[in-house]
């Protein structure tokens, strides 16, 4: 990997915490449900009480401004946690969860969360490492917003991306389950025709290769030139 899985922090195995065999103790508050593509894990005012594992498919964290527009936060796959702020005070969502495919997701109570904390610390820091991940990458996003320009913001994506989910082959990294240039532009508050340009652009470089499946970046530092030469 690029660097340390930002969920699997602390060598904890995300998905035990969601299995009551492999934590070892019956977990009464403990479900699986499947989800078809455009269903709603959880929508804005509802009630804030429960942490989702995703065990197979993909979910897209959106929210919507008071100018009707969809702001997309996150886009998650299998092996990976969100509701996380239910944690830390949320008492009520804000944002929608939403399948983007077929999935099955593990949903465990905070109540039963909060009793893991207390029997299993490294859980706790677990959870506490997510949710400030999460925030500075926020704020990152947030300051590309204001002080960088599309061509910036999209290269800064494919860095960070790579850096999250990356895995080294030989010289080169490759990015499995690539996402959609639209998915690209509503992460970097672009247009579906400007990521197909700055992509284009990169593979004509020879600095990546791409296709519905995976990203190949062929040379990481060339990339990451990229966003200082925009």
């Amino acid at each position: 990997m690029a660097q340390s899985n930002l969920w699997y922090l602390e060598n904890i195995d995300a998905e035990g915490i969601f299995c009551p065999q492999k934590i070892g103790q019956p977990m009464d508050n403990h479900k699986v449900y499947n989800y078809k593509k455009g269903d709603h894990v959880f929508t804005p005012r509802q009630k804030a009480d429960t942490i989702y594992f995703i065990s197979q498919g993909r979910v897209k964290i959106v929210s919507d401004s008071p100018e009707e527009k969809t702001i997309t936060k996150a886009i998650l796959g299998a092996g990976e946690i969100f509701g996380e702020l239910a944690m830390v005070g949320e008492d009520v969502r804000r944002d929608y969860a939403i399948a983007m495919e077929n999935a099955e997701i593990c949903q465990i109570s905070r109540a039963s969360m909060t009793e893991l904390f207390r029997e299993r610390h490294p859980i706790y820091i677990f959870i506490m490492n997510l949710i400030g991940s999460r925030a500075i990458r926020m704020e990152k996003r947030l300051e590309a917003l204001v002080f960088k320009d599309s061509r910036s913001r999209i290269v800064e994506f494919l860095v960070d991306l790579n850096e999250q989910k990356g895995q080294r082959a030989g010289y080169e990294w490759i990015v499995r389950n690539f996402i959609t240039h639209q998915e690209i532009a509503n992460l970097t508050a672009t247009s579906r025709q400007t990521v197909t340009t700055v992509l284009n652009e990169l593979k004509n470089k020879n600095i990546i290769t791409f296709n519905r499946k995976r990203l190949l970046i062929r040379d990481l530092d060339l990339l990451k030139d990229e966003i200082l030469a925009a």
